[in-house]
């Protein structure tokens, strides 16, 4: 068995660091330092729903995360 025969690649999806599911839909709220340093290092951020993501769209352009919405009218009082 020559050595190409015996060696296997092991491929592994690349992690962006970010949360899946259907958070997209939504802005979410987060520190404004941390969106403004994301916006410059492309590093993810927690919103505070807790959704991992990097800021990259309009936030205009989508509802409001209603969790995120819930714990900040909660910070506010």
């Amino acid at each position: 068995m020559s050595i190409r025969e015996r060696i296997e690649t092991l491929v592994r999806p690349k992690s962006n660091g970010v949360d899946e599911g259907d958070h997209e839909r939504f802005s979410h709220y987060a520190d404004k330092a941390k969106i403004t340093e994301s916006a410059v290092t492309g590093k993810a951020i927690r919103a505070l729903c807790g959704k991992k993501w990097v800021p990259t769209r309009d936030p205009q352009n989508f509802p409001i995360c209603p969790t995120c919405k819930e714990i900040f009218s909660r910070l506010k009082q």
